[in-house]
């Protein structure tokens, strides 16, 4: 059976990971990045983008990894349900995180959503440069061992099917190998810079 693990790194020599069961990730070629060309460019100012968009409102995942180094993970409400048949989910990042390295590297990742309960944890996760770990619970995912973030009320493990490039941004096709859920907890949402809740 093909693989469905794929990343983008093997183009820079990175090592490539392996599953629980020994058996490495394959590695597709890193996607060809270019710089925005002028007649691509927004034709409003980024804040009056960013305003309006803001009124669109989401949910909020943490995207997990594990590699050489521990665990890597970043907060992330560019996230979606993609396919069904095959199981795709999809999340995009920023071309710029220094986090996405070390996700590409590990070929797979944990898609943790956050609870409504969850704002400072996904706080935590949202900062550059600290231990986003420190003091954070959390065990190993079932199928690739990625990080899973203790008390989540949902969660979807995947190996990296592909990486596309979007603008400033990565968009990243995950193969769901194994998920789960609670029956109760409500999500936590992202609406117009604010962290919210649904109304009872």
């Amino acid at each position: 059976m093909a693989a469905t693990a794929v990343r983008y790194l093997r183009s820079v020599g990175a090592p490539t990971a392996a599953d629980p069961a020994g058996e490495p990730f394959d590695v597709l070629p890193r996607p060809d990045l270019r710089a925005v060309g002028d007649d691509e460019r927004l034709p409003v100012e980024p804040d009056e983008f960013r305003r309006v968009l803001g009124h669109f409102a989401t949910g909020v995942t943490v995207v997990t990894a594990y590699d050489e180094d521990g665990p890597a993970g970043f907060a992330c409400q560019s996230f979606a349900s993609l396919s069904l048949d095959p199981p795709l989910i999809a999340f995009m990042v920023a071309r710029t995180s220094t986090t996405w390295p070390r996700i590409a590297r590990a070929g797979a990742f944990c898609v943790n959503v956050i609870g409504a309960h969850q704002g400072e944890l996904c706080r935590g996760f949202a900062v550059s440069g600290a231990d986003k770990f420190a003091g954070v619970a959390h065990t190993a995912s079932p199928a690739t061992g990625s990080p899973l973030l203790d008390a989540v009320p949902a969660w979807i493990d995947c190996t990296i099917q592909a990486v596309h490039t979007g603008g400033d941004h990565l968009i990243v096709v995950g193969r769901v190998a194994a998920l789960g859920a609670e029956d109760e907890g409500a999500p936590l949402l992202f609406h117009r810079g604010k962290f919210g809740r649904l109304a009872d």
